[in-house]
């Protein structure tokens, strides 16, 4: 990302003062030194179109301590990634006040790949990131809200693009060890290969966890991909393979607990987990057409998941509510963008940047399945289908300096969805096929106004919208009981505004702020004694972001970010307007510390606030502060020792409550007259653990 640079500085306008008083502790940079301080950092003044985008290169990647791989998102200001369930599952997502479930309205692209899955067995958008290698990560970019007419579907409240490296500077080999059996080995390296760089990596990991039923998850990945070039003009051609499996301990009865029917870490069904696996091929092609800039990606991904779940415990009897989901499918698609850096479209005015593409995508759904388990053995098909959804999107975005201080953003993009479901099996599931579609325009505006040479204003506003399972869209009848429902609409519209502001107060500091609102026609809320989410009434959300990126001298960088939300129902649902799990208010402060000896560190603290668990707001959920820590030592060339100190604090907090009806083994199917009892359901974190590792470059 290129710096716009400004010769001389103007004075800077007052802004606050509690800010300001920080100042004197930030060590200003040379010259020379700001943009390698910006491009390291997570947004450059001068050419971002908002105050909530920006990008993570893997200088500060390198030093974030990781629990899990997904947890690299939390590099993204107010991200929050946690897990309710095994690790092999995708994780649990929170950002803007949204419960995000599995990923449903946050968009994600590994190398120019899809990996949210629409129509999903388990939820819409799945997204799940543990085939993410972070080792390999050049960068990542992310924009909040729907506000880039790029970005299409599940992009509510933003989405990120995540980019491999091309080649690695040396080979190296890295062994992990740590407690609860936690083992992992990586091998990665590239060499020159046909007039390109050819890259392979190789990774095996184990892990038991803390649970008192051993999780036994084991991943296998590999990454082999073979480029030329660069991202502006080269080709790379990639082929990743990923499986796992594992046993889960899913979120229980606070209740059961509490009481000593089980321990902190145990679980009430001994064969919950599941199996998957994600293999694709990609291609990514770019070039320059005289002055057109052109990029292309094509890629095909084998995905499958059988999920074994237990949500609601022991309501239909001793034999557990256990289910399985089955998802096999292919996904084919391609994007293609072309950008002209200087259109000439008015005499008076400076040239414009206009850009303009074409999205596809099919998923080819062979089997999604909803099946009545006990110990993983199916005992009836709830509901059977065949699947096959196809999205077309077209967008054109126009970027116009209207005067020297004034740049206007102007896109749109149209999108067409439509599926055809064929029912497969299920007692009361015949009726229910059919097929669906639905367009939409979603128009972008923003205005960026450069007030001084240390001082950026953003306004935007933008429609959006999100898909909902194309079964949902087609069945007519309950495929549990046979009971008349409604249909859901395919897609759901979503609004959203935002104003912004980013200030540098020095080579070494820039801040940024953004007031923020989304309006949506439909919500997704968990309900806890399905195990699933469904669509209800509109919402609104607004709320306030504050990030700041700041380098103190040569060695330290420092994210300190706060993010403040409020959710609500534009209709009172179940007595009351609260949107469940909705965090208010998250806030993370991140450090690295690398003076280029032998020594170097990373610092995480994140705190969540206390979020409504359902929607009247009177329950609510605890608080939790965690901090993660890592610590490398370089003892001679070419070796280097880790240590990862996870939750250092021995926080002893939940990853995720809900509220739902359950029942425990020892209450059996009567509590609750045979509908469950309704309470907490919890997923503990997991306690303080201690993880070696040591790279080998070879």
């Amino acid at each position: 990302m290129k710096l716009n640079r400004v010769p001389s500085r103007s004075p800077v306008r007052p802004l606050p003062w509690l800010l300001a008083l920080c100042y004197p502790w930030v060590q200003p940079l040379h010259a020379e030194e700001l943009e390698k301080v910006e491009l390291q950092g997570r947004a450059v003044l001068g050419s971002a179109e908002s105050a909530s985008q920006g990008e993570v290169g893997a200088e500060r990647l390198a030093y974030k301590p990781l629990l899990r791989p997904a947890e690299l998102l939390e590099a993204m200001p107010g991200m929050i990634v946690t897990q309710h369930s095994g690790d092999g599952k995708a994780n649990q997502y929170f950002l803007r006040g949204f419960n995000l479930d599995h990923g449903s309205d946050f968009a994600t692209m590994l190398s120019g790949m899809p990996v949210n899955m629409a129509s999903h067995a388990h939820g819409q958008g799945y997204m799940d990131l543990n085939f993410l290698m972070p080792e390999l990560v050049d960068s990542l970019r992310y924009r909040k809200g729907a506000f880039a007419a790029e970005d299409g579907d599940f992009a509510t409240t933003g989405a990120s693009r995540i980019a491999y490296v091309r080649e690695l500077a040396q080979p190296f080999a890295e062994l992990g060890l740590g407690p609860h059996n936690f083992r992992r080995a990586l091998l990665a390296g590239s060499r020159p290969l046909g007039g390109g760089q050819a890259l392979a990596a190789l990774e095996a990991s184990r892990n038991d966890g803390p649970w008192d039923q051993p999780e036994g998850l084991q991943r296998r990945n590999a990454v082999l991909r073979w480029s030329t070039g660069d991202e502006r003009e080269g080709l790379s051609v990639s082929l990743m393979g990923y499986t796992a499996h594992w046993k889960a301990s899913e979120h229980v009865p606070l209740r059961a607990i509490e009481s000593g029917e089980i321990g902190r870490y145990g679980t009430l069904s001994p064969d919950d987990g599941g199996i998957t696996h994600r293999h694709s091929l990609s291609l990514d092609w770019a070039t320059r057409w005289g002055s057109w800039q052109q990029q292309a990606t094509a890629y095909l991904i084998d995905y499958g998941l059988q999920l074994y779940s237990a949500p609601s415990g022991f309501i239909n009897g001793p034999d557990g509510d256990q289910h399985e989901q089955l998802d096999k499918r292919k996904v084919l698609g391609f994007a293609w963008q072309a950008q002209q850096p200087r259109l000439a479209l008015w005499q008076d005015l400076a040239p414009a940047q206009f850009s303009w593409g074409l999205q596809w995508r099919q998923d080819r759904i062979a089997t999604l399945g909803l099946y009545d388990t006990v110990d993983r053995v199916r005992q009836r098909t709830v509901r059977e289908d065949r699947v096959r959804q196809d999205a077309l999107g077209a967008f054109a975005e126009l970027q116009q300096a209207l005067t020297p201080d004034w740049r206007a953003v102007l896109g749109a993009r149209w999108d067409r969805v439509q599926a055809k479901v064929q029912a497969l099996g299920g007692e009361f599931n015949a009726g229910n096929g059919g097929t669906a579609s639905d367009n939409r325009l979603s128009p972008r505006l923003g205005l960026v106004h450069r007030w001084n040479a240390e001082t950026e204003l953003y306004a935007h506003w933008g429609r959006g919208f999100r898909s909902n399972d194309a079964r949902g869209a087609t069945s007519r009848f309950n495929p549990q009981d046979g009971s008349a429902q409604d249909p859901l609409p395919l897609l759901a519209g979503t609004r959203s505004q935002e104003l912004g502001l980013r200030h540098r107060f020095g080579p070494g500091w820039q801040a940024s702020w953004s007031l923020w609102q989304a309006d949506l026609d439909s919500e997704l809320v968990f309900v806890g004694d399905e195990g699933v989410t469904e669509a209800r009434g509109a919402s609104r959300r607004m709320g306030l972001e504050w990030s700041n990126d700041i380098r103190l001298g040569r060695d330290w960088l420092i994210d300190a970010d706060i993010a403040w939300s409020r959710a609500r129902f534009v209709q009172a649902e179940n007595g009351g307007r609260q949107v469940p799990n909705a965090i208010p208010l998250s806030t993370s402060v991140s450090a690295s510390y690398d003076p280029g000896g032998a020594w170097s560190a990373g610092l995480r603290l994140r705190y969540i606030g206390r979020y409504a668990l359902e929607e009247s707001g009177t329950e609510r959920s605890s608080g939790a502060f965690t901090v993660n820590a890592k610590l490398a030592w370089r003892p001679a060339p070419g070796w280097e020792l880790g240590l990862d100190l996870l939750n250092a604090l021995n926080t002893k907090a939940h990853d995720i409550e809900y509220w739902g009806n359950a029942c425990t083994r020892r209450e059996g199917a009567a509590c609750g007259g045979g509908e469950g009892l309704a309470g907490r359901l919890v997923h503990p974190m997991e306690p303080r653990s201690l993880r070696f590792s040591v790279r080998v470059r070879l």
